[in-house]
């Protein structure tokens, strides 16, 4: 098993291949963002970094996204290091359960803007929820509510698009 494995078992569980929805609700309640997604959670074997998570984000009107966070150890923690984003991903050590994992980020060029998610890992490993709360110097803005199902493990087949010729 590989380090990062071995210092992050519950990360590891997160391994593979997952379809989802976002819906994001302004600080009032009100749904202001829905979307289809699938998330690709890999550990390669080689690079800089051995944890490495891609996003792909579709919307009803045909829009699409892709984003990719390549992470790297540090302490107790793994650090995000994107274009996007600065931030980090850790178990929740106090759960012992070994369901939660939490993260914090701050996007690059708004640091007023900030969010802490935490994710819920189900016993079974096949599906997972996820809140993001978003705060803009220190009051909430929004949050997203994030369902996902796994539906593969093999990120090693994927050689180009997660879904090449076919909606998500």
């Amino acid at each position: 098993m590989s380090e990062i494995k071995t210092a992050f078992p519950l990360l590891a569980r997160h391994e593979g291949i997952w379809d989802g929805w976002y819906r994001t609700y302004d600080a009032n309640g009100d749904k202001v963002d829905e979307h289809r997604s699938r998330l690709v959670c890999r550990f390669p074997d080689d690079g800089l970094y051995p944890y490495h998570q891609t996003n792909h984000y579709q919307w009803a009107d045909g829009r699409t996204e892709i984003r990719d966070f390549p992470a790297r150890m540090a302490g107790d923690r793994i650090v995000f290091v994107s274009d996007l984003i600065e931030g980090w991903a850790a178990d929740v050590a106090l759960d012992d359960k070994h369901r939660t994992t939490m993260l914090h980020w701050v996007r690059k060029g708004e640091p007023e803007v900030y969010l802490y998610e935490m994710i819920q890992l189900s016993d079974d490993g096949l599906s997972r929820s996820r809140v993001w709360h978003w705060y803009r110097n220190g009051r909430i803005l929004q949050r997203t509510l994030i369902d996902e199902q796994r539906v593969g493990t093999d990120w090693r087949a994927i050689t180009g698009p997660s879904w090449p010729g076919q909606a998500i």
